[in-house]
């Protein structure tokens, strides 16, 4: 049939209205009013009073002062409270600023004067640092405290949450921005590499990837999602908005342990969660006596660093089916996904953990992906070999870094958002990242992944964890050095080390030193492997 002729009908209000997630909470208060929308400890609300908290903070915040562009921060760990940010706030035409609680004061403050912060609502848990954080600025923002129990310390500011709340009304109109593309949050990067940079998301971006979050994780109306993963974080990685999407229920944790996470998958039936890699280490490795017993499936996402296979094959064996995510703070979180094929079943434990170690395809929402050369955007073969850069492309992309042009127009150079992972695509059309960048160790002109090297330690039983950079060497150029903390009771020399890489690796491959001890992490859990390069080039001096 031939097109029509003569221009296309413009949109209209019947059949274009601006995507934004408050829509969802909207939906899922209308469609299940009465089931249990959140549980906190011994607290259940149902999707009907989450609604209407949502819509008071909205009306108490817009009496407040705060308007539409305004950044309104949150310090607070995985409560109620700041799942409700996500839907109060830009309920109002404001900014969400969830701030990470591992922060130090200096940190904190120049995030809160970066971000223009008009209000910080903070967990007096953290009330220390954030009065310090205060004391720096010239002009900080009102302090709302979060008072719970579990938390419990002394004021920070002049009013409680729930007295905010108290000054809102129920009734007010949660409706979705003019302009889909209007910010709906700020996330500030880990600062890994200089200072950390603000990434603004669209609601438009959020409603986008909290969709492809859901349909990629098999939420729905009966999942129980345990929030291991921290909001602030990519906004939990959008998972805020894709459970109540899915009219799933919101199970809350102020701090991830083991056995407290066990307890809760065990008495909640929770059949979702996510974490880092360190979470599922932490969950493989935890005692049998902290282990609750629990029968029933239980998928968790893993993302922000490749799982090493070893850690994929003792969650399966703990119960836990494993979904391997890629992505960063600029992709709102999850960009890529390990999706599972049906021949994988038939494969041993060992050989599907390393099929599902590697990064995958894009997700549904996800317009395009493709590991390219940097320097000419020519796409590199298909053929698990050939390096190159990790670039994508679509809807659920940051608008941009905050009040950084420059930084902005590089990272979009070449029409695809330059995401500074190494990797191969194999033949099956999977990426495998390699290795970031700055952490590829050149030896003899020969490249060599640290994550692959990482790899091998990993399988070692007595290694809890390692980490591999690049050690000066003057005849190689560089050769790895490997970190390693060795699990509680361990004790191994340097040698021992060394032997196992030799005989799972290439000679040239194999660290040269062995540094034993605890991984300098940052306040997001990633290894710093900055400072663990400069204690390596310091060693050499």
């Amino acid at each position: 049939m031939a097109a029509p002729a003569g221009p296309a009908p413009a949109a209209m209000a019947a059949n274009h209205v601006p995507l934004s997630p408050i829509s969802f909470l909207r939906r899922a208060a209308e469609a299940y009013p009465g089931k249990v929308a959140v549980i906190h400890g011994e607290q259940r609300r149902s999707y009907a009073e989450l609604f209407d908290r949502c819509r008071r903070l909205a009306s108490a915040l817009s009496l407040a002062g705060v308007g539409k562009g305004d950044t309104v921060a949150v310090m607070a760990p995985n409560g109620p409270e700041l799942l409700e940010a996500h839907y109060g706030v830009p309920a109002l035409g404001a900014v969400l600023n969830a701030i990470n609680t591992r922060l130090d004061a200096a940190s904190l403050a120049r995030i809160l004067d970066h971000g223009g912060a008009k209000i910080l609502i903070a967990d007096r848990e953290w009330g220390n640092v954030v009065r310090a954080a205060l004391a720096i600025l010239s002009a900080p923002p009102r302090v709302i405290d979060i008072d719970d129990a579990a938390g419990a310390a002394s004021p920070i500011g002049g009013m409680t949450y729930e007295a905010l709340l108290a000054t809102g009304d129920p009734a007010f109109a949660c409706t979705s921005p003019e302009d889909e593309n209007d910010p709906i949050a700020l996330n500030y990067t880990s600062g890994t590499v200089g200072a950390p940079k603000g990434v603004l998301y669209s609601h438009r971006g959020a409603y986008l990837n909290a969709m492809g979050s859901a349909l990629t994780f098999g939420l729905g109306p009966r999942s129980v999602y345990l929030w291991t993963l921290p909001m602030f974080h990519c906004n939990g990685w959008s998972f805020p908005w894709a459970v109540t999407a899915a009219g799933g229920t919101h199970v809350c944790l102020r701090k991830v342990e083991a056995a407290t996470i066990y307890r809760l998958v065990a008495a909640h039936q929770v059949s979702h969660l996510c974490g880092a890699p360190v979470v599922l280490g932490m969950l493989a490795r935890a005692p049998l006596s902290e282990r609750g017993t629990f029968t029933h499936a239980v998928r968790i996402a893993t993302g922000g660093a490749a799982p090493p296979s070893s850690v994929i094959e003792a969650m399966e064996q703990a119960g836990f089916s494993v979904t391997h995510l890629y992505g960063l703070a600029e992709t709102y979180g999850p960009a890529l996904t390990c999706a599972w094929q049906a021949e994988w079943d038939g494969l041993d434990l060992v050989a599907r953990s390393r099929l599902m170690a590697r990064q995958g395809v894009p997700l549904v929402t996800v317009e395009e992906a493709m590991v390219a050369d940097p320097g000419t955007m020519l796409e590199l073969p298909w053929d698990g070999l050939t390096l190159g850069e990790i670039m994508v492309r679509g809807n659920t992309i940051m608008t941009g870094y905050l009040k950084a042009p420059e930084a902005t127009a590089q990272a979009f150079a070449g029409g695809w958002f330059h995401t500074g992972d190494l990797a191969v695509r194999h033949p099956d059309g999977y990426i495998e990242v390699k290795d970031r960048s700055k952490d590829i160790i050149i030896s003899g002109g020969e490249n060599i992944s640290s994550l692959e090297v990482e790899e091998v330690l990993h399988r070692h039983p007595a290694v809890m964890e390692a980490a591999v950079v690049a050690s000066p060497d003057d005849v190689w150029g560089e050769t790895p050095c490997a970190f390693v903390a060795l699990r509680s009771g361990e004790a191994l020399e340097a040698e021992d080390i060394i032997a196992w890489c030799r005989a799972n690796l290439a000679r040239y491959k194999v660290p040269r030193r062995i540094v034993f001890g605890d991984l300098p992490r940052t306040a997001t859990g990633k290894v710093q492997k900055g400072l663990l390069r400069d204690l390596a080039k310091a060693s050499d001096a």
